[in-house]
């Protein structure tokens, strides 16, 4: 049996300092040359186009475990109907967040739609019916 070769198998740098940009870049809102300034005060040189290289690779992963140890979603929660503005178009955005302000769900749509919404609240409303029996 073939031993599985690591996931950050081929970078020159450890996979310690990799894993940390990528979890700075996502944690907190910093820019990638924000980053690339941290690093360097700790003696890593780096880039900022290397940095979201490693963002774009490993970003997804971090992203899934960060969503599964973060606490369930509560029992009480409020749905909040926003316009918001992405590349100069108005969009209409829906979030259904909980009363410690973990997000339940997300739905962005280019304009009100009745059938969309009503799918929306019931999948809200499934997913949280299922964590409360889990």
């Amino acid at each position: 049996m073939k031993n599985a070769k690591s996931l950050y198998h081929g970078y020159r740098f450890p996979p310690s300092v990799i894993s940390c940009a990528v979890r700075w870049y996502f944690r907190f809102q910093l820019s990638l040359r924000d980053i690339e300034e941290l690093l360097f005060e700790r003696g890593v040189v780096v880039s900022y186009e290397t940095i979201r290289r490693w963002c774009d690779k490993f970003g997804k992963g971090f992203a899934h475990c960060v969503k599964a140890a973060r606490r369930k979603p509560s029992a009480t929660w409020h749905l909040d109907e926003v316009f918001v503005s992405l590349r100069g178009e108005p969009y209409l955005l829906w979030r259904a967040v909980d009363q410690h302000g973990a997000e339940v769900d997300v739905l962005l749509q280019k304009r009100r739609d009745k059938a969309a919404a009503k799918r929306f609240f019931k999948r809200v409303l499934d997913v949280e019916s299922w964590q409360l029996l889990a």
